[in-house]
C-alpha cells in the first residue's frame, strides 16, 4: 500500500514526465516549432523544464525504475541536445577579425611595424643609378639559388622590449547564453550523456572555429602547396599568418578555453576544448612547418626569422592555454617548428657566407664603381643587424675557417684572436665581409688597367666602411678594430692608384736628362725639353680621357682623391712650367708644347672620377 510519501514522489515524477513529454518534438507540433531556451522567452518555463529533468534524474538510480522513466529521460536528453545546438548557433557572438588583426595590444613590440626594402636599396651616396642594373646571383652550396632580379626582403624593426602575456579573452557566445549552456551540459553529463553533449558542442564550435579561421585568412595548405608558391607570394602569406596567429592564440583559443571552462566547470572542459581546437591548431602550424623545411636561399632568412620570433613570442601564451597532458602535442609541434626555423636560419647564414665567397661574376663593373655584390651583401648584413637580438641567441658557434676552393687562389683567412670578446654573430658578419673583400680582390684582377683595379677596390671597401658607419646596429656588432682595418685597406688602394697612375706622369716633370754639358743657366736641351712637355701633355690627356669616365660614387671620397692627386700634380707642374717656360716660348711653335696652364690642369682634375660616358673637352691655354 502506497504511503503519503511515496504518493507524493509519484506525483512529482508524473508532473515532471508531463512537462518533458509536452516538449517532445516527435509528438507535438508546438514543441517542434518552439524552443524552451529562446531569447526573450519564458524563463519560468525554462526553470520548470530543468527541474523536471532533475526530478526524473533522481529516479534513474532507483532499482525499480520503469521503462517509462527511461524513455522520458531519453526524450529529455534529445530535447536538450537540440536546445544546446540552437543556443550555440543562435547566440554566437559576431567575430570582428579586422579590428583584432589591427589591435596592437595583441602584438609584442617586436612585430609592431613592418616595411619592405630592397637589398640593392642604399642609404650611402652611390652615384649613378644605371650602375644598379647588374644582377648578383648567389648560388648556395646545396644547389638552391636565390631568385634572379630584385631581392626584396621584409624588414621588421625590433625593440628591446618583450611581451608578457598578451591573452585577450572575448565572448564567443553571448554572456546570457553561458548560464543556459552550463545548465544543459550539467544535466546531460549527469544523465550519462556526456559523449552526446561533447559531440554536439564540439561540432558546432568546430564549425564556428572554421569560420573564424576563414575570416582570418587561414586556409588549408599542405606542405607541398606552400613550397610550390613563388617566394613573393609566400612573403605576403607570412605577414598575414603572423597577424592571424596572434589573434588565433591570444584571442580565439584562449576564449574557446574559457568558454569550455565556464560551461563544463571542471568536468570535461579539457576534452571538449581539445575536441574543438586540435585540428585547427595543427592546421595553423602547418604553414610555418612548410616554411621551415623549404629550400633555403638568402632572401628567405628574414621572413624565417619573423616566423621564428612570432612563434617564440606566442609560446608563453600557448603554455598557459595548452597546459594539460591532452594538449601537449600542440605545444610540442610549435616548439619543434620553432627549432626547425632556427636551424634553417643558421643554415642560410652559413651558406650565405659561402655563396659570397663563391659568387662567380667576372665581368668588370664599368668605371670601377660599386659592385652589385657589395651592395647586396652589405644591405643584407645591415638587415641581419636588425635581427641581432634573435640571431645572437641562435648563432652560438664561430664561423668555419679555411674554405676550400676549386682553383689555385689563396683562401681567405682571419685572425680571430684579434677579435676576442665579440659575439659569434659578429664574427660571422665579419667573416662574411672578409670573404666579400677577398672576392672583390679577385674581381679587381679582371681589369686590364691596373690603376682602375685599385679604384675598384678603394670604392668597394670604402662603401663597406660607410655602410657599417651609417648603421648604429651594424657598428655595434662589427666594432672599431675591424673597421680601422678596412679603412686602412681602402686608403692603401688609393695610394696604389696614385702610384700606378701618376709616378710616370710626374717623372716627365723632373729635371734629370734636360741639362747638357756646360753652364747650368744655358745648358738646357730644348729638344729634350720639348719632348718632356710633349710627353707630359700626351700622358695627362690620356689620363684625363680615361679617368674622367671612371667613377668614385662617394662625394667626399672623390673630393679627397682629387685633392690628393692635385697636391702632387699641380705644384710639380707649376714649378716645371716656371723654370722652363721661357726656353719653350723663345723657340718655334711654343703653343704645341705649352698647351696647358696651371689653371687648366686644376679645372681638368675636377673631371676625374665623374663617371662620364665620354670624356669632356680638355681646355687649353689661350
Amino acid at each position: 500500500m502506497a504511503t503519503p510519501e511515496t504518493r507524493g514522489v509519484d506525483s512529482d515524477l508524473e508532473t515532471a514526465e508531463k512537462i518533458i513529454l509536452r516538449w517532445d518534438s516527435t509528438t507535438s507540433e508546438e514543441a517542434k516549432e518552439n524552443l524552451i531556451f529562446q531569447s526573450g522567452g519564458d524563463r519560468e518555463e525554462v526553470d520548470r523544464y530543468l527541474k523536471a529533468v532533475d526530478e526524473v534524474q533522481r529516479h534513474i538510480s532507483s532499482i525499480s525504475i520503469s521503462d517509462e522513466v527511461k524513455a522520458t529521460i531519453q526524450i529529455a536528453m534529445a530535447r536538450l541536445e537540440d536546445e544546446l545546438r540552437n543556443i550555440l548557433i543562435s547566440q554566437t557572438s559576431t567575430f570582428e577579425p579586422d579590428s583584432l588583426l589591427l589591435d596592437s595590444s595583441l602584438s609584442s613590440s617586436s612585430f609592431a611595424s613592418s616595411s619592405r626594402t630592397e637589398l640593392e636599396d642604399d642609404t650611402c651616396d652611390d652615384g649613378n643609378e644605371e650602375e644598379e642594373q647588374q644582377q648578383v646571383d648567389l648560388v648556395l652550396p646545396d644547389g638552391s639559388g636565390s631568385d634572379s632580379g630584385s631581392r626584396r626582403l621584409s624588414r621588421s624593426r625590433r625593440s628591446n622590449s618583450k611581451s608578457t602575456s598578451s591573452i585577450r579573452e572575448i565572448d564567443l557566445v553571448t554572456p546570457e547564453a553561458v548560464s543556459d549552456l552550463r545548465s544543459i551540459a550539467q544535466r546531460m553529463i549527469g544523465a550519462g550523456y556526456s559523449r552526446e553533449c561533447v559531440q554536439v558542442y564540439g561540432n558546432v564550435r568546430k564549425s564556428a572555429m572554421e569560420m573564424i579561421f576563414k575570416q582570418l585568412g587561414i586556409v588549408k595548405l599542405g606542405i607541398g602547396d606552400v613550397q610550390r608558391l613563388d617566394w613573393e607570394a609566400v612573403e605576403v602569406k607570412i605577414r598575414r599568418w603572423i597577424r592571424a596567429a596572434k589573434v588565433c592564440v591570444r584571442v580565439v583559443f584562449a576564449s574557446e578555453k574559457r568558454l569550455c571552462e565556464q560551461i563544463f566547470e571542471g568536468t570535461m572542459e579539457e576534452t571538449c576544448f581539445m575536441e574543438i581546437v586540435k585540428t585547427s591548431a595543427l592546421q595553423l602550424f602547418n604553414f610555418p612547418e612548410a616554411i621551415s623545411i623549404s629550400r633555403r636561399s638568402p632572401e628567405k632568412l628574414f621572413k624565417i626569422l619573423d616566423l621564428h620570433d612570432a612563434i617564440t613570442d606566442l609560446l608563453p601564451d600557448m603554455e598557459e592555454i595548452f597546459d594539460s597532458s591532452s594538449s601537449e602535442s600542440i605545444l610540442v609541434q610549435a616548439t619543434e617548428i620553432q627549432s626547425r626555423l632556427a636551424e634553417a636560419a643558421r643554415g642560410i647564414l652559413t651558406e650565405f657566407e659561402n655563396a659570397v665567397f663563391r659568387e662567380p661574376s667576372v665581368v668588370p663593373v664599368p668605371g670601377g664603381t660599386i659592385h652589385p655584390l657589395t651592395r647586396y651583401v652589405m644591405n643584407y648584413l645591415n638587415l641581419i643587424s636588425d635581427y641581432r637580438e634573435t640571431l645572437i641567441d641562435l648563432i652560438m658557434t664561430k664561423p668555419c675557417r679555411g674554405l676550400k676552393c676549386t682553383n689555385d687562389r689563396n683562401d681567405p683567412d682571419m685572425d680571430i684572436s684579434e677579435l676576442e670578446g665579440i659575439s659569434p654573430l659578429a664574427l660571422h658578419m665579419i667573416w662574411t665581409m672578409v670573404m666579400l673583400q677577398f672576392n672583390l680582390e679577385e674581381k679587381s684582377l679582371h681589369y686590364r688597367d691596373e690603376p682602375l683595379s685599385h679604384i675598384f677596390v678603394m670604392n668597394n671597401v670604402h662603401y663597406i666602411v660607410q655602410k657599417v658607419k651609417s648603421s648604429p646596429e651594424l657598428m655595434e656588432l662589427i666594432g672599431d678594430k675591424y673597421l680601422r682595418k678596412l679603412t686602412g685597406i681602402f686608403r692603401q688602394a688609393a695610394t696604389k692608384y696614385q702610384r700606378a697612375t701618376w709616378v710616370r706622369v710626374l717623372n716627365s716633370l723632373r729635371d734629370e736628362g734636360l741639362h747638357v754639358s756646360g753652364s747650368f743657366s744655358s745648358g738646357v736641351s730644348k729638344s729634350a725639353l720639348r719632348e718632356r712637355f710633349k710627353a707630359f701633355n700626351t700622358m695627362f690627356e690620356e689620363v684625363h680621357r680615361i679617368q674622367s669616365t671612371w667613377s668614385v660614387p662617394d662625394t667626399q671620397l672623390r673630393e679627397e682623391l682629387r685633392i690628393s692627386l692635385s697636391e702632387h700634380l699641380i705644384p710639380a707642374y707649376r714649378s716645371f712650367l716656371g723654370r722652363f717656360r721661357g726656353h719653350i716660348e723663345s723657340g718655334r711653335h711654343p703653343e704645341n708644347y705649352l698647351k696647358y696652364s696651371v689653371e687648366n690642369l686644376e679645372t681638368a682634375v675636377l673631371d676625374f672620377f665623374e663617371g662620364y660616358t665620354t670624356a669632356p673637352h680638355l681646355r687649353r691655354s689661350q
